[in-house]
């Protein structure tokens, strides 16, 4: 064994031994590590700072209690968590998850991705997570303003515009980050940029609800550009149907992409004339309600119950945009045996590693989450920016620099695979190219 593969598996053994009890943390710094040997054998003073054991490390992980009031009048109790990874390029930055599987693992892994999918944007952030295991469903709107009030007396001890900015992320959208805000004023005075994703017409930024959707096809238009093809005519299968899947929908069908399907927890439904997006946005964005009413709006699509990656049917380009580990090594091949040749992730780790090495074997095309769904982040940096300048820049703006940027991490990922010798590795070169630079950073500052 070489130095690099000595000192990478000391530093994983060590980490197995500290959190046995963290599977969606342990495979996400996993898959990193199999990535970045390359990396360690070039720059040998990586190892000698010891810089990826203190990667692995938060620099500050954060549990509470929040105690908060149904509408019965009976105090009920959740866990809050936030994750402060590390701040060596900026800021932590990162969104909160409001779902009921979240817990420390969960906020862990999705913070040690950011800190990567941060570092691609070119952005001065760092990462950080956070969460509760509070589930909104069900829940009355005073019931989620009560929750998110006592959430933000607590977190707002730990947060602020150049140490920590929080952002929405599963079950934390607009009016979460409403009432979030709204606490967090009260207690602290007015300080627009604290979090990301606000409302319009109190220093949100244009063009922040669509643009993790949109970053990903931005994305992923350039990586079939690179391989000499186009989303145009194309079949695509998307999973989800919150902020993600919607938009991605939106831009893929502007680009000439006929996107069949969408999914929430219960089910899926297949319209092979393309996802009417009216009839999408009413049934999640305003009746808040089940995929499976889709049928009812239209016809001639049909309803599944279980995963639509266990679909049969036929398509070219696969985008999962659900959840963590929804795609798993069979799922994989029979998205392979369906006829994709490429995917990109809109989701946060939706594929396990039995299904990254299946994509890897069959040679399709592969953008991996930190990369792909970079453009949600992006954008909020770019509303931490415009709330500091006080000014409010256009849609076309916003979405102009959004382009930029996803088309700039892609042919960044490109040029760190190609310089240590993993062409064509989107993974490899999405983990070193924000790997570096986080590493440069701390060295440069004597961490």
């Amino acid at each position: 064994m070489t130095q690099a593969t000595d000192y990478i598996n000391s530093v994983a053994a060590t980490l197995k031994q500290r959190d046995p009890n963290q599977p969606e943390f342990q495979e996400a710094v996993g898959n990193f590590l199999k990535t970045i040997t390359p990396v360690f054998e070039k720059h040998p003073e990586y190892i000698k700072a010891n810089v990826l054991a203190r990667l692995v490390e938060p620099e500050r992980a954060i549990q509470f209690q929040v105690a908060w009031q149904d509408d019965a009048g009976n105090m009920q109790v959740n866990r809050g968590f936030r994750v402060q990874f590390n701040s060596a390029i900026g800021p932590y930055k990162g969104g909160l998850r409001f779902h009921p599987s979240v817990n420390l693992s969960i906020v862990k892994f999705l913070g040690f991705e950011q800190i990567f999918k941060n570092s691609l944007t070119g952005l001065p952030i760092g990462g950080g997570k956070g969460g509760s295991d509070f589930n909104p469903k069900g829940k009355s709107d005073a019931e989620i303003m009560r929750f998110c009030q006592s959430f933000m007396i607590e977190l707002q001890k730990h947060i602020g515009l150049d140490v920590d900015v929080p952002a929405g992320d599963i079950g934390v959208g607009g009016r979460e980050i409403g009432y979030l805000y709204g606490m967090y004023k009260r207690l602290n005075g007015s300080e627009r940029g604290i979090l990301t994703g606000k409302g319009l017409s109190f220093g949100g930024s244009l063009a922040r609800t669509e643009a993790t959707g949109y970053g990903l096809i931005y994305y992923t238009n350039a990586m079939l550009k690179a391989n000499g093809k186009s989303l145009d005519g194309k079949r695509v299968l998307v999973s989800g149907a919150g902020n993600v899947a919607t938009y991605a929908i939106q831009k893929a069908e502007e680009n000439g992409a006929i996107a069949i399907s969408a999914s929430d927890s219960n089910g899926y439904v297949i319209d092979e004339n393309g996802i009417n997006l009216d009839v999408l946005k009413d049934i999640k964005e305003v009746r808040r309600a089940r995929i499976k009413e889709y049928v009812d709006a239209v016809p001639s699509a049909t309803y599944h119950e279980g995963s639509v990656w266990d679909a049969d049917v036929q398509y070219d380009v696969a985008l999962p945009c659900a959840t963590q580990n929804e795609i798993n090594g069979d799922q994989a091949a029979k998205l392979i045996a369906n006829g994709a040749f490429a995917i990109a992730e809109g989701a946060n780790m939706p594929s396990t590693p039995e299904a990254i090495a299946a994509y890897q074997a069959a040679d399709i095309l592969y953008g991996p989450a930190k990369a792909a769904n970079a453009g949600g982040v992006a954008v909020s940096a770019l509303e931490m920016s415009q709330n500091s300048r006080r000014v409010s820049d256009s849609f076309a703006t916003v979405d102009g620099e959004l382009k930029d940027i996803m088309e700039t991490l892609f042919a960044n990922s490109v040029a760190a695979a190609n310089e240590y010798g993993e062409d064509g590795n989107y993974l490899a070169g999405a983990n070193i190219a924000g790997f570096t630079k986080v590493a440069d950073a701390m060295v440069a500052q004597g961490w």
